[in-house]
């Protein structure tokens, strides 16, 4: 077992403090990894699970099933059928959720020390024996279906849809996690069956608690709440490039503003430049209305309510990436003002005042993240998922302040690059048509 004990501003179980949080990293007795803080003043714990895949392994021609199979794990396990798992589960004063994204299916758990034997028998029962009957599966597929049909009418969902498609063509990124409306009705029981078989395998766990729960019974709790799941499961997918090339696409919609999403690759998470892109986002758009993209379009000119950039490093490929909306008569203006700003960045990088305010305001805000018991379990789960150590939490302000005007000027030179932004606009808009 190994313990890293973090200083942090932190509301751990309720109680605000700069607090000493130690972490530990234990084994299960089945090989389960995990990281726990102990936290026994308040009698509740937060457990978080996440498994790598998610709905990228939708087989082939099924797309949607892991997301409707997902929305179904609650809907009656073991003896229980929807209603009384629900209704058991009130009783308990408990929440248990369960979502996936194109990578990660993710459990969450919160429940009261005098209800966990129980609380964890129950999520085990959903874990490992699911019912997947059938009129539930028709009451969930219906809404899922009509989530499908109200997003072919959402001018975001459809700049989205072309965007990905376009991007990342014959992949998994390529399409919706929810699936159509033609995949996501022809699923079968057997197919929610076959999905949770691949999706929720124990190669793939990674696991962390915070909370009135010991290392020591960490342990044996993982054993028997995830021992009943199959070993291993598909191979993963495999990377792809983003392939769209810079250039405008315009999709008609009738509507008085358009909506343009746009974006180019990007940079992976474990670059050792990532943290000077991190910064240079924030400067450029990631920052809400302290941004340059903020600041040019929307304060001096009002072409728009909003807009933002963002780095996207997802697990299988990179993006860098923003949207905005405007009016039809303005959203031309609107790129043209987004590309300069990005064009100006590449060439003169930012300056010192700007990198100073950033580094303040990421630095002062990081503690704030570490706010109750369920939050800390998420970050530290994500920290596990990328590769990150416990250690990361103490030097990270270091790692953004260690960046300097040169650094960002070398990325911004490397990684911002406007001739390759493609704009993808939905909308009717004036003065803009499709060039590729």
């Amino acid at each position: 077992m190994f313990r890293y004990i973090l200083t942090i501003c932190a509301v751990v179980a309720g109680t605000s403090a700069l607090a000493e949080v130690e972490i530990q990293q234990i084994t299960s007795a089945g090989g389960i990894n995990a990281w726990v803080v102990e936290e026994p003043s308040i009698p509740f714990t937060a457990l978080e699970i996440r498994m790598r895949g998610g709905a990228s392994l939708d087989v082939a021609g099924k797309r949607g099933a892991v997301n409707l199979m997902t929305a179904l794990i609650e809907e009656g396990s073991g003896d229980m059928d929807a209603q009384a798992f629900q209704k058991r589960l009130e009783a308990l004063a408990a929440s248990l959720s369960f979502r996936v994204s194109d990578d990660i299916m993710s459990i969450s758990a919160k429940f009261l020390t005098e209800n966990q034997d129980e609380v964890l028998a129950l999520l085990r029962q959903a874990l490992t024996q699911p019912r997947f009957d059938q009129d539930a599966i028709d009451r969930v597929r219906a809404q899922v279906i009509s989530g499908i049909l109200s997003d072919a009418k959402s001018p975001n969902r459809i700049a989205g849809a072309f965007f990905d498609g376009a991007a990342f063509e014959g992949h998994p990124y390529a399409t919706s996690i929810d699936g159509t409306a033609d995949s996501v009705g022809a699923l079968t029981q057997d197919d929610m069956f076959e999905a949770h078989r691949n999706t929720l395998t124990r190669d793939q766990i990674y696991v962390s608690a915070v909370g009135d729960i010991s290392a020591d019974a960490l342990g044996p709790l993982l054993d028997e709440l995830l021992g009943g799941l199959p070993a291993t499961g598909p191979p993963a997918i495999a990377d792809v490039d983003f392939s769209l090339a810079g250039g405008v696409t315009v999709i008609p919609f009738d509507t008085p503003q358009s909506v343009a999403l746009f974006g180019h690759s990007g940079i992976e998470r474990d670059d050792d430049d990532f943290f000077v892109a991190y910064i240079l986002n924030s400067i450029l758009g990631g920052s809400g209305f302290e941004s340059r993209l903020m600041n040019e379009v929307r304060e001096k000119r009002g072409l728009t309510y909003g807009i933002a950039s963002y780095l996207v490093p997802k697990f299988h490929t990179e993006m860098w990436i923003g949207q905005v909306a405007s009016g039809n008569e303005t959203i031309s203006e609107a790129i043209a003002v987004t590309r300069d700003v990005w064009s100006d960045l590449a060439a003169n990088g930012v300056t010192a005042e700007e990198l100073a305010v950033t580094k303040t305001y990421l630095t002062g805000e990081y503690p704030l993240r570490f706010d109750g018991n369920a939050k800390i379990a998420g970050i530290m789960v994500g920290m596990q998922m990328i590769g990150l150590p416990p250690e990361y939490v103490i030097n990270r302000n270091d790692y953004i302040e260690a960046v300097t005007l040169d650094d960002i000027s070398r990325v911004a030179a490397e990684l911002l690059r406007p001739d390759d932004l493609h704009f993808v606009v939905v909308g009717q808009p004036v003065g803009l048509e499709t060039i590729d």
